[in-house]
């Protein structure tokens, strides 16, 4: 079984930044992909950034490339999202997940999720 528990959500100026942490729990972290994926009041999960096993393949959303950045260190059992210049239209509840086949931008294949952690931008 594997747990995914996020943290560093908070309250941010626009134009600031954020690092979001997912601690995974479980002994075969190394052989799981990882995304970030994040959802708004009234709206759909949608993607957000993935990392595959080896950190090696990093796959962003349009909305977010150039500011947001994915990592993971698998001797610590870590994820991480740093989010840099955000932007109004990013406040959300962002969730890690992680899925033990190639991962990428559908949520479907993502067999283990965390509980979130929210993240509000203000102007």
């Amino acid at each position: 079984q594997v747990q995914l528990v996020e943290s560093g959500g908070g309250l941010v100026q626009a134009g600031g930044s954020l690092r979001l942490s997912c601690i995974v729990s479980g002994r075969m972290f190394k052989n799981y992909a990882m995304g970030w994926f994040r959802q708004a009041p009234g709206e759909e999960r949608e993607f957000v950034a993935s990392i595959n096993w080896s950190g090696g393949r990093t796959n962003y959303a349009d909305s977010v490339k150039d500011r947001f950045t994915i990592s993971r260190d698998n001797a610590k059992n870590t994820g991480a999202l740093q989010m840099n210049s955000l932007k109004p239209e990013d406040p959300a509840v962002y969730f890690c997940a992680a899925d033990l086949g190639p991962g990428g931008a559908v949520s479907a294949l993502y067999e283990y999720w965390g509980r979130g952690t929210q993240v509000t931008v203000f102007s």
